[in-house]
């Protein structure tokens, strides 16, 4: 169950052990997957059907599959699956399509126009995970905003099933966004694939999706050794809790277990106001734990993860930030008292009625997060992510009359004199004209 720490016992050293996770010292997760990177680079579609048998234990005859067989997948669903995801879609696509606008032009001084125009990035590579648990959720979040953006291509990768095929739900998100192949690749070698393109699969220009550790150190190294940019760093999933006096345990208990049941590596933090609060949560942890489904991999993951006691709210806050946690709930009645002091965090859940399995799968926000204290320097997805903002000017006879004589003596100042002519040269023009 969860190991409890006293916050004011633990010295500096000990808080960093505790924020640190999905750590690879000896460098054993980047050498496995620098070779899948090299044999898929050199191999192409023939390292991804072996990966194929290799990995996900199944043969398959072709990487892809068509629009014609998603659609047959898909008919499996009952009409009830369809409106779930059919709500999922259409609150997500609203949340997203507000992020979609046009930026004012500003004129910075008399005759100098300046502005911004969104561009969308040619080719999307969407990694839908498939591991343990499928995520049709993922497609969406991810799928939704590519489409708002406009992206010319989207490529998505997602792990066979042992079937060799995607499961039903997967095949109707497929169809919602109007996706014409999903290629059935997992792990890093899909990574790699949309980072070098094989014989089956473009090359693309930017790589969405999170996954497990191998899946985002393909995506870290890809990063940096191709031009191929990725979204963040977003690996297992965790939370933290911040827990007083008016929270509920069972409530706690039941977020804790979801996020844990996402895999053995998923990291679920409880910090509370108070040891009662803790060990009335670890005793509800015992009674929802071993009814669940999937409780061997989330009793893995709880073991994994742990408790804080803390001396209010503000100490809460502090922990918070300095963890960065992808998903924080805020389980208590107070929660505008400390939302301002939130720095660090993916996304937010606001209140005991308020779990964070809502934003996994359709208040509208998206669950594609930073992960492993990344949240200090991102963001999750949003259309942003799939777009380019490339600045514009304009500037009249008159504008750079004004601003000439400012740019001559900057440039003077660097002795880039060829900067300097270059605003010369048309001043001078310009006058003659007169």
């Amino acid at each position: 169950m969860l190991n409890v720490y006293n916050y004011a016992q633990l010295n500096s050293t000990e808080v960093e052990k505790l924020v640190q996770r999905n750590i690879d010292p000896a460098n054993e997760i980047r050498t496995v997957v620098e070779t899948i990177i090299t044999d898929v680079q050199q191999h192409g579609d023939r390292a991804l059907f072996d990966y194929a048998l290799r990995f996900d234990k199944v043969t398959i005859d072709k990487l892809y599959l068509d629009k014609q067989e998603l659609a047959e997948i898909a008919e499996a669903l009952q009409p009830e699956q369809k409106t779930a995801l059919e709500v999922a879609y259409q609150n997500i696509y609203k949340f997203h399509q507000s992020q979609l606008k046009a930026e004012d032009k500003v004129e910075t001084m008399p005759g100098v126009t300046c502005w911004r125009e969104l561009r969308p990035i040619e080719k999307a590579g969407l990694y839908i995970p498939g591991g343990t648990a499928v995520l049709p959720s993922t497609f969406l979040m991810l799928g939704i905003p590519a489409r708002i953006a406009g992206c010319r291509e989207i490529v998505v990768c997602s792990p066979p099933q042992k079937n060799g095929k995607v499961n039903a739900f997967i095949a109707y998100v497929a169809q919602l966004l109007d996706i014409e192949r999903i290629y059935l690749v997992g792990g890093a070698q899909a990574i790699a694939a949309m980072a070098y393109g094989t014989e089956s699969i473009s090359k693309v220009d930017k790589i969405f999706g999170p996954g497990n550790q191998f899946v985002t150190k393909a995506k870290t190294i890809i990063q940096s050794t191709t031009i191929t940019a990725i979204d963040m760093p977003a690996g297992p999933s965790e939370v933290l809790v911040i827990a007083d006096e008016t929270a509920h345990p069972a409530y706690i208990a039941a977020d804790l277990l979801a996020q844990a049941e996402h895999g053995a590596d998923s990291q679920s933090v409880l910090v509370a106001t108070s040891a009662d609060i803790v060990q009335a949560t670890i005793a509800e942890l015992e009674k929802q734990l071993p009814v669940l489904p999937r409780a061997e991999i989330a009793a893995k993951a709880i073991a994994n993860s742990y408790a804080i006691v803390v001396s209010d709210l503000n100490e809460a806050i502090h922990f918070s930030n300095h963890y960065a946690p992808e998903h924080l709930i805020l389980a208590t009645e107070n929660w505008q008292q400390i939302t301002a002091d939130i720095i660090n965090a993916g996304s937010v859940f606001l209140g005991n009625q308020t779990p964070e399995s809502v934003g996994d799968y359709a208040s509208g926000t998206n669950h594609t997060l930073p992960t492993s204290a990344y949240a200090r320097a991102y963001s999750g997805v949003s259309v942003d992510s799939f777009v380019k903002k490339i600045t514009f000017q304009h500037l009249t006879p008159q504008g750079l009359q004004n601003i000439g004589p400012h740019v001559e003596i900057l440039a003077d100042l660097e002795g880039l004199h060829a900067h300097r002519n270059a605003v010369s040269v048309r001043t001078a023009d310009h006058l003659a004209r007169i």
